[in-house]
């Protein structure tokens, strides 16, 4: 069974399924899926998945939404990527985030976490070659870029390509509880822009909907 999620239910509203709610979050099931609205944030994101998963055996997990992009990533408007790493952006002190703090964020067997957090390599690798979609760092925040200088500053700090809400959570989440985690986001807008009126979600959506839709089959 693949759990696949989304922060709103307009991210997945051209998924096709048998309604049902999860502690109020609105749900669907499908052929050999199931869709859950995780809410928005990081808070919300990780609550969601870690009750979900308790009792469920998941082959593999989900995460698909809308992202603000970075000046440098090498996209356009609603083009989508996958993530390899994602980076809590906002956890620890300004410089040196956790590390500096002197403190891991997650301490697995297989490693010890601060900022960084990747995501399932095989399971990504898979969806990056069947899609033709590239790899990208996303970065998490609570409060997303309020203007382009804030964003180019993030970015270049972080070496990352994509802003978003909820990644960082969702991949911590998968590691620890030994969920194979992918993500993919489709472009919306430039990140620190906040004028709507230059935003594209509908494109990105459509171009999510042609990706998820190829990734759970007819």
């Amino acid at each position: 069974m693949m759990l696949l999620l989304s922060p709103t239910q307009f991210e997945a509203a051209f998924l096709k399924g048998r309604r049902f709610t999860f502690h109020g979050r609105a749900g669907l099931r499908g052929e050999g899926w199931i869709w859950l609205e995780s809410g928005v944030g990081k808070v919300n994101i990780a609550a969601t998945l870690a009750a979900f998963a308790k009792g469920r055996k998941l082959e593999r997990v989900l995460l698909f939404g809308i992202a603000g992009m970075y000046p440098d990533a090498g996209l356009e408007m609603g083009d989508a990527a996958l993530a390899g790493k994602e980076i809590q952006a906002d956890l620890g002190i300004r410089d040196g985030g956790m590390k500096g703090l002197g403190f891991p964020t997650l301490a697995l067997e297989g490693g010890v976490y601060h900022n960084r957090f990747p995501l399932d390599g095989a399971f990504t690798a898979e969806l990056s070659k069947t899609l033709g979609l590239p790899i990208k760092t996303f970065l998490t925040r609570d409060m997303v870029s309020e203007n382009p200088t804030e964003a180019r500053q993030l970015s270049r700090k972080w070496e990352a390509d994509l802003e978003n809400m909820e990644g960082a959570a969702f991949a911590q989440t998968c590691l620890w509880l030994g969920l194979r985690g992918a993500e993919l986001r489709a472009v919306s807008n430039l990140a620190g822009v906040r004028d709507k009126a230059q935003w594209r979600i509908r494109q990105a959506v459509e171009r999510l909907e042609h990706h998820v839709l190829r990734i759970i089959g007819p």
